[in-house]
């Protein structure tokens, strides 16, 4: 897939790229500069992704966004039936997470699950231990992911496979918290409850967006994806939320956009307090006289 046909969801601590068949492809956790645990962006499935898609080779899918948020809703049409799979990560508590939802529009659709993790950027494979009948662990080295879901999954090759069908007015939750290793995995969460909490926390965002003519709607949209590359515990905003793309395929111009240029990050406040956002300057103000503390000439 070309990278522009990802789209992006994120807590405003690390995000993650969703491919048009419904698979996380990339995904860093718990940080932006984390190492990835899904990196089939860079390389192949086998190097971590995690794929909820229909199973018919007929389905025809189409894609959008929740107005106002960073809630991604993929629509799945079938001859059988519609289902919609919604993906978002809900604002953190004590631990990073990673909802998927799947609903039931009309008739059933059956669904594939192939779950790949891969810690160490895909070179570390985890071990993998059912905790009971909703609830698997995958643990490499610091990295603890915690799966909770109601659907039955069983190891294969080195893979985590499942397959469910959803009817009409059903739905179906994939939770996937990370934590350090050392840590009990936390009570289940309200997958609904948390959706709920992510539109409210997205749209008290973008409500704040003046009208600025027929271009609104693309104003909005582009601030909500400037406001997930911002880095909320600290205020520093990251140029883009991938590394190791090549300038052209096969080019050694490599670049690690997951840290704040200072450039690309006066652009973006610049744009956030055009409309108005003079918090995420005021955040990043004091991110980096904390960064350029000290003598200036270690800057």
């Amino acid at each position: 897939m070309r990278i522009e046909d990802y789209a992006l969801i994120g807590d405003c601590e690390t995000a993650a790229l969703i491919s048009t068949h419904g698979s996380i492809d990339w995904l860093c956790f718990p940080r932006f500069d984390s190492p990835a645990c899904f990196a089939a962006l860079l390389g192949t499935p086998e190097n971590g992704r995690w794929s909820i898609a229909a199973k018919d080779p007929q389905t025809r899918s189409s894609r959008r966004y929740r107005d106002g948020t960073l809630i991604l809703e993929t629509q799945f049409e079938t001859p059988d039936g519609a289902a919609t799979l919604i993906d978002f990560m809900p604002p953190r508590d004590h631990a990073a997470d990673i909802v998927r939802l799947i609903v039931g529009q009309r008739g059933r659709v059956a669904f594939d699950v192939d779950l790949v993790i891969r810690f160490d950027y895909g070179r570390s494979v985890p071990w993998v231990s059912r905790v009971d009948d909703e609830t698997l662990t995958a643990v490499a080295g610091p990295d603890l992911l915690v799966l909770r879901t109601p659907v039955a999954l069983c190891g294969e090759d080195l893979h985590t496979v499942g397959t469910f069908t959803v009817s009409a007015g059903e739905r179906i939750p994939f939770t996937l918290t990370h934590l350090p290793s050392n840590r009990e995995p936390p009570p289940p969460k309200d997958a609904e409850a948390a959706l709920a909490r992510t539109e409210t926390f997205w749209r008290a965002f973008s409500d704040r967006c003046p009208p600025v003519g027929p271009w609104t709607a693309d104003v909005k949209r582009s601030l909500i994806t400037l406001k997930a590359l911002t880095y909320m515990p600290t205020g520093g905003i990251v140029a883009a939320a991938t590394t190791s793309l090549p300038e052209h395929i096969g080019g050694p111009r490599n670049w690690d956009y997951r840290i704040c240029w200072l450039r690309d990050a006066t652009v973006t406040l610049l744009a956030f307090m055009h409309l108005g956002y003079f918090e995420e300057a005021a955040a990043w103000r004091e991110w980096l006289m904390r960064t350029a503390a000290g003598d200036p000439g270690q800057m």
